[in-house]
């Protein structure tokens, strides 16, 4: 089984987390994780204004803060994820990448970092569950 697991850092992923290690169906031998964060992308003109070194280094920084300590987590319980980064409009990312990856599920919180968000269902779960063919997981 693939199952991509979209991270943000929020407490939503680390609720995402917790349910995944406490429940031992996703814990299965032969398991592969995949931890994807992705990042927002500059602006063109600051993109332009720093230079691509900058800015590369920038969304490897960014990223780390999210991925080390899910990796640290995960590790704690036996599990290895890839991890992946991304940069773009989350959703959209999210939903390409669970599809081109041919992951059997994609796990993520049910809302996330932003500060706009829908009230039930975060809006970039929505624009997941609208763009993916794969299986959603998504914990609150």
């Amino acid at each position: 089984m693939k199952v991509l697991l979209a991270v943000d850092g929020s407490t939503y992923t680390k609720k995402m987390l917790a349910y995944l290690t406490t429940h031992e169906d996703f814990l299965a031998a032969g398991t592969e994780f995949t931890a994807l964060t992705v990042m927002p992308a500059l602006p063109a003109r600051a993109r332009a204004a720093v230079g691509k070194e900058a800015v590369d280094s920038y969304y490897s920084e960014e990223a780390a803060k999210v991925l080390e300590p899910v990796q640290k987590y995960l590790s704690r319980h036996g599990i290895t994820p890839k991890t992946v980064i991304k940069v773009g409009q989350a959703g959209e990312t999210i939903a390409k990448v669970a599809d081109a990856g041919k992951f059997d599920l994609l796990m993520m919180g049910s809302h996330g970092n932003s500060a706009l968000g829908n009230l039930v269902m975060g809006s970039v779960a929505t624009r997941v569950l609208a763009g993916c063919k794969v299986p959603v997981m998504l914990v609150r």
